[in-house]
């Protein structure tokens, strides 16, 4: 016994220590931090870059809607707590703006969205050209705000313009595209659909394209025409995509600004004589850079950003709803 316990001594003795970095319960953050430093010096700039020009603002916006400031004293003010939403609120000229808003907004998305569709559809058969197409209807988005506004705004004229001459050639009055409340909020809305039909057609295009082709066999086989078809395998595959195009096209709906500021031709930022195309972005200019109420205006930004969240949660909740329902 003592000979055996004096062997095990030695032995113990002569062992090397362990080595603790080599445990397997010891933390390695410190490893992973360094492993990973060239990651993170990657990716630091764009958070910077979204801190100082995305967050920053954003709050800072927040902080300027709870007070009551001018344009000369942006970073003062007195602080007035919800005062500026009460009075949003209470405000005859922000509901008309909404209501404008709502209403160029669905004349111009919907038709603009089953146009689109029906367009990458036609793009999806294998036509002659393709690339040619697919070209000319980008060409729109690529075109200036500015430069296409005032392009139809000529168009528009009530006088002059080409649209009216074509209702006269056909034996109809002329219409005063301008001061008319429907006739207005028509034009734009037609300026925003002639903007952004293309770019829609190209995202429905991509993901037609995406679906398998063992579903069109499929459906053929079982004697659907290209129109069943259509309804029963492209449209249920491309339920994510139009919930997409949805939420985008309403984000820019409630965004709309430069189309009505360049529409009269003289910049104003009324939105007509009676205000009969004036929008929420327009109201929002107008308070902070006519009117110098720079609290309101921020306000009015918040409430554009809370009308957003609202119609975005709607649409997801749709979405996950029929997801749902399809399984």
């Amino acid at each position: 016994m003592t000979i055996a316990s004096g062997t095990v001594r030695e032995a113990a003795i002569a062992a090397p220590a362990p080595d603790r970095t080599e445990l397997p319960g010891r933390p390695r953050k410190r490893r992973q931090l360094t492993r990973n430093r060239w990651g993170y010096a990657y990716v630091a700039p764009f958070f910077l870059v979204f801190g100082a020009f995305s967050l920053y603002p954003f709050m800072y916006t927040a902080w300027v809607s709870l007070h009551e400031t001018s344009l000369s004293n942006i970073n003062g003010g007195t602080w007035v707590g919800l005062e500026n939403y009460r009075e949003l609120l209470q405000s005859e000229f922000f509901w008309n703006a909404a209501r404008n808003t709502l209403t160029i907004g669905i004349l111009a998305t919907v038709p603009q969205l089953c146009m689109a569709l029906g367009l990458a559809h036609l793009l999806n058969y294998k036509l002659r050209g393709r690339t040619f197409f697919r070209t000319v209807m980008l060409m729109p988005y690529a075109t200036s705000i500015a430069a296409a506004t005032l392009v139809f705004s000529q168009l528009f004229g009530r006088d002059y313009g080409l649209i009216n001459t074509m209702l006269e050639a056909v034996g109809l009055n002329r219409i005063d595209w301008e001061s008319g409340t429907v006739s207005s909020q028509v034009a734009i809305a037609v300026i925003v659909t002639w903007r952004w039909t293309g770019y829609n057609a190209l995202i429905y295009l991509a993901a037609m394209q995406s679906i398998p082709g063992e579903l069109y066999e499929a459906a053929e086989i079982d004697g659907a025409s290209k129109w069943k078809q259509f309804l029963n395998v492209t449209i249920p595959s491309l339920r994510p995509t139009i919930l997409f195009t949805i939420v985008v096209s309403t984000i820019g709906a409630v965004q709309l600004f430069g189309e009505p500021l360049l529409f009269a031709g003289n910049g104003t930022t009324s939105g007509g004589a009676s205000g009969q195309y004036q929008t929420l972005g327009l109201l929002m200019y107008q308070q902070g850079w006519s009117n110098f109420h720079i609290g309101q205006a921020a306000t009015t930004a918040w409430a554009m950003f809370m009308i957003i969240l609202v119609i975005v949660g709607v649409n997801a909740v749709i979405g996950r709803l029929r997801a749902r329902a399809d399984r």
